[in-house]
């Protein structure tokens, strides 16, 4: 009688490929297996289980199987235009913990303490301490300034002409090499960084330096990043005058996400951060609903591997 197949157990997402694009073909589930069918008819199969983020441009379709086999598997669906523009994303990987939300929520509500985390952000993000006795406007005036003269600094270092951060979404060939180049590696990067706030259990429009957006708090786990992956990368590519830009931000994106270790790194980023507010996180209630990504259990005491 032939072995019955193991249960079905999500990565890990510092184990998984961070994004994969998929463009005019139907995705569903067919003979067990994830697949993109093209309109030959050739099925190309998709590991599903072992990709953070799934971004889906115009001309895709996705069945109800599919949608529901990447919820189940922690997956994150993003609908982005043609040029990686964000549109939409759908769904949470495996909901959101109520105790997580609470600890967010209250750090965010409270002006002290949300002041905290902003200081813990800036520092991250620039390897210094922020000025002392600066509001949180202060710091984000703060920091705009020096994001603009990082900008200037990075341009100057790959020969890029440089003028200002200036796109239109509803426009997009008309923005510059550069400016085109970034947008479409900052959709790769706030893409996967949701896909970890989501597996983690926090809410991506419960920001602390950004709010009033949808995904508010991934722009602020994003931030401290963008500098060391994709601004680089997509100034590099802005010099080189490629006739496919978006492409090869997207080909770099992937490179440079697994080179840093990013998906590694944002989870226990985001637990630093929060930490600065100095508050113990509330345990969770009996019935919560687990992590989308859960710890293994152990066999034993600490010196036994799970």
């Amino acid at each position: 009688m032939p072995e019955p197949l193991p249960p079905l157990k999500p990565l890990a997402i510092k184990e998984r490929l961070s994004i994969l694009f998929i463009e005019k073909g139907h995705l569903d589930v067919l003979d067990g297996a994830f697949v993109v069918v093209d309109k030959t008819g050739v099925r190309t199969h998709v590991p599903i289980g072992g990709v953070a983020c799934l971004m889906l441009e115009p001309g895709t379709r996705v069945s109800h199987a599919a949608a529901a086999l990447a919820a189940r598997v922690g997956t994150l669906l993003v609908w982005v235009g043609e040029a990686g523009v964000r549109l939409y994303s759908s769904g949470q990987p495996g909901g959101a913990r109520s105790d997580r939300l609470l600890y967010q929520a209250k750090l965010a509500l409270d002006e002290t303490l949300r002041l905290k985390v902003v200081r813990k952000m800036y520092a991250m993000r620039f390897g210094e301490e922020p000025p002392a006795r600066r509001s949180v406007e202060q710091l984000r005036g703060i920091e705009g300034a020096r994001v603009r003269e990082t900008y200037k600094l990075i341009a100057k270092k790959y020969g890029v002409e440089w003028k200002a951060r200036n796109y239109d979404t509803d426009d997009w060939d008309k923005g510059d090499i550069p400016n085109r180049c970034l947008s479409a590696a900052t959709a790769c990067l706030y893409g996967v960084t949701e896909a970890a706030v989501l597996a983690a259990g926090y809410a991506p429009a419960v920001g602390f330096i950004h709010t009033g957006k949808p995904l508010s708090f991934v722009y602020d786990v994003a931030d401290i990043y963008k500098f060391d992956t994709v601004v680089p990368l997509a100034f590099k590519i802005a010099a080189k005058h490629p006739s496919n830009p978006e492409q090869q931000v997207r080909l770099g994106c992937r490179d440079v996400f697994r080179e840093s270790k990013l998906l590694e790194r944002i989870i226990p980023g985001i637990e630093e951060m929060l930490s600065a507010g100095e508050i113990i996180p509330p345990a969770a209630p009996d019935n919560a609903v687990q992590p989308a990504i859960p710890n293994p259990e152990s066999l034993g005491d600490a010196g036994h591997r799970a």
